[in-house]
């Protein structure tokens, strides 16, 4: 820094000190941020447009600045214009750099244009939609996007003052901060108001607030750098062009485009005045701003699960709805009955049924059930355990008792992962009533009893052949028990254990000899499967 840049900062400290004695606390450490600066480049950053707050986050000033209360947009200017006796010629303009973002001024629609003065008046606009919109929360998480634009401005601007300050000694010392991107100061400077205004805490929520800026500039931008980026150079002796020699030609420009789209999608600002070079992408100054960037403000909750067990006691529901040539398939569905005594519950806009496996309309899942998660999407509310006991009661007390619940709770999304990873080593066990066209002989009780662990193989069903890969899978039998139906010597329940993926129902025909062996093969007569249940699904939980 010269002599004189260095002097007028020592007399800016002096100032600080006779100036904090008549500042509220609160005034204090945006008075000392703002007189540390260099006044002169305070006074050529302001003569472009540039906001109060983009000042600040140029230089890396700390995060802690941007959340004090009186932190307004006039205020810090006031100061700003005080110390570097500079007055801007307009009373108010939009940020060339932030695009009037951290002015906390932005458009809703074509019309209606909105500038709020400070962070408290933002938050409160926020706060008030949370609230309309009947959510139930407890804690938030704040998501902003803004336009890559800014940050092309912020490169150019940096590489500017770079050209023109770099042999200053102030220029040496603040590259030792980061800018701070436009993103995190927007952050910064809400979040405490809405953790007030909304009783809820700031955190990797589930509950998601989204403020999306977008600017009619930046759209127009963007589709011309694309084009440049992309841009072939033709014209080689031959009249062909060559790609190799095009890419090392434009590795600059792609350089500088890839660069910007990287920081754009990141979120990160430009990592100090030192990493920037003169931009040959762009004219300066900086174009003025007309007009703010376009806010969408978007409140939702991700999806949350409600996990348990269904059973299902009838043979004529389907686990999913089931429509055939508009025609429906049994009298309702698992999804469903369990679906729309949860939505409600849930105030969610939607849901998606997930199971561990599926069984055919005309079985039923029994015993212990099987596991499921529904999917919930946009929950307003997440009830506590004692309403969840009640929306098992209010499913297991339905009057048509054809589907009930249990093990229900509320999880995140690891319980999607645990099921998946429970479901690939799942057993089942089954109860199928078995006819015979023999009578039944104690050897062959015997017999069946002793196959432990047995392999099959089956090729795809034929009566799913239409929707299913023609493919043969091995499966295993872990074990089979003959419970005999009394007076009856043609009749007999099979209780088996198999691994989970195993057609039962052709398991016990033989599928025209697809499955080997069967219960057919293995006893040596016909048989066929009267009826079948589904006794017990094991897997991880």
């Amino acid at each position: 820094m010269s002599n004189e840049t260095e002097s007028t900062q020592v007399s800016g400290s002096a100032a600080v000190e006779s100036h904090d004695g008549s500042c509220d606390a609160d005034m204090r450490l945006p008075n000392v941020a703002v007189r540390s600066l260099p006044y002169h480049v305070v006074k050529d950053l302001l003569s472009i447009g540039v906001c109060s707050r983009c000042v600040l986050r140029l230089f890396g000033t700390e995060e802690h600045i941007y959340c004090q209360s009186s932190f307004s947009q006039s205020m810090v200017r006031s100061i700003l214009e005080e110390v570097t006796s500079f007055k801007s010629e307009v009373e108010f303009q939009f940020c060339s750099v932030c695009l009037g973002i951290l002015q906390f001024s932005y458009c809703v629609d074509k019309e209606t244009m909105v500038k709020k003065e400070n962070a408290n008046d933002m938050a409160l606009t926020i706060a008030e939609l949370v609230k309309q919109e009947g959510h139930q929360i407890d804690e938030f998480s704040l998501e902003v996007s803004v336009p890559s634009l800014i940050l092309e401005n912020e490169s150019l601007l940096l590489s500017h003052l770079k050209n023109k300050y770099e042999s200053e000694l102030w220029f040496q010392e603040r590259l030792l901060s980061k800018c701070v991107s436009v993103k995190d100061v927007l952050k910064f400077a809400i979040t405490k108001p809405l953790e007030t205004l909304l009783d809820a805490k700031s955190s990797a929520s589930s509950f998601r607030i989204r403020l999306t800026y977008t600017h009619k500039r930046a759209s127009k931008n963007s589709v011309e750098k694309n084009q440049e980026c992309k841009r072939q150079k033709t014209g080689t002796e031959n009249g062909l062009h060559n790609v190799n020699d095009e890419l090392v030609a434009a590795d600059k420009d792609f350089s500088y485009c890839s660069t910007i789209k990287e920081n754009a999608v990141t979120g990160r600002s430009s990592n100090g005045l030192q990493d920037q070079e003169p931009s040959e992408n762009f004219g300066f100054p900086i174009e003025k701003v007309s007009e703010p960037c376009h806010l969408v403000y978007l409140c939702y909750r991700t999806h949350i699960y409600l996990y348990g067990r269904y059973l299902k006691y009838s043979r004529n529901v389907s686990q999913t709805r089931w429509i055939i040539d508009e025609e429906r398939m049994g009298e309702a569905s698992v999804e469903e009955i369990i679906g729309s005594n949860v939505l409600p519950v849930f105030r969610g806009d939607n849901y998606k049924f997930h199971a561990a496996g599926r069984e055919d309309i005309d079985v039923r899942m029994l015993g212990s059930g099987r596991p499921f998660l529904l999917e919930i999407q946009n929950a307003h509310q997440v009830p506590s355990e004692v309403i969840v006991k009640e929306i098992k009661s209010k499913i297991n007390g339905l009057e048509n008792k054809l589907v009930g619940v249990k093990n229900l709770k509320v999880v995140g999304s690891e319980g999607w992962t645990l099921m998946r990873e429970g479901e690939a080593e799942k057993q089942k066990q089954y109860c199928a009533l078995v006819w015979i066209s023999r009578p039944l002989e104690d050897e062959d009780v015997q017999s069946i009893s002793l196959l432990n662990d047995m392999q099959i193989l089956q090729r795809t069903p034929i009566r799913v052949l239409h929707r299913r890969s023609p493919l043969e899978r091995e499966k295993i039998i872990h074990w089979m028990k003959i419970e005999r139906i009394g007076g009856i010597s043609q009749y007999f329940l099979l209780h088996l254990c198999t691994q989970a993926g195993t057609y039962i129902k052709e398991f016990v025909h033989g599928d025209l000899g697809r499955t080997q062996p069967s219960i057919g093969s293995i006893l040596g007569c016909r048989a066929e499967i009267l009826q079948l249940d589904v006794t017990d699904v094991k897997m991880t939980e």
